[in-house]
């Protein structure tokens, strides 16, 4: 037998859609749409799951009206990607959604305890290639904050893009969300 090329098949998110809508996929599936290809979510580890409440928390607050915190929802970046961070801060309110997933956020926030790689390499760069501004890695190992910014090109990641700027802050550390009046302790953020 001779050696074949083995070749992912690559999904749109048109065709996601429809395996959602036809509830081919549901909630108990739990896989989102990156870059073309249906992922299997981070488990939810209580750490984790406490992290996203604080985080959806405090930046409710650091944000205030006009915007809504959406906690592990769908946001359409492109054809072939509808992830579906921990938190993805958007401009509007909850109905602003009703019809069409938000296709840009100002910020967001992957909580991380068993994919820390995956978030930072992978998702770091889909983010980037999608032009969000503002990306935090909430890194529950280490117990600190990763933040990017700055999406520039970069033929050599996942996505094409990765953040230009990285810092990572401890847990005394405040830190302002680039589209938000007020500013957030990493501490908060941290089970």
């Amino acid at each position: 037998m001779d050696d074949v090329t083995v070749r992912n098949r690559k999904w749109t998110r048109v065709e996601y859609d429809r395996l959602v809508d036809a509830e081919i996929l549901g909630p108990a599936d739990r896989v989102e749409l990156v870059g073309g290809d249906m992922i299997v979510k981070e488990p939810q580890h209580s750490a984790h799951a406490t992290a996203i409440t604080l985080a959806a928390i405090a930046l409710t607050a650091a944000f205030g009206p006009g915007w809504t915190v959406r906690p592990q929802l769908p946001i359409g970046l492109d054809d072939e990607s509808e992830p579906e961070p921990d938190i993805a801060v958007v401009p509007g309110n909850p109905r602003s959604y009703r019809d069409v997933h938000p296709g840009r956020a100002a910020l967001i926030v992957e909580v991380a305890q068993s994919r820390l790689r995956f978030d930072r390499e992978h998702k770091g760069s889909l983010y980037a290639r999608a032009g969000i501004a503002d990306y935090w890695i909430v890194n529950i190992p280490d117990r600190c904050l990763e933040v990017y910014r700055g999406p520039v090109p970069d033929v050599a990641t996942p996505f094409g893009w990765r953040y230009g700027h990285a810092i990572t802050l401890g847990l005394e550390a405040r830190i302002a969300p680039l589209a938000a009046p007020a500013s957030v302790l990493v501490a908060e953020l941290l089970p």
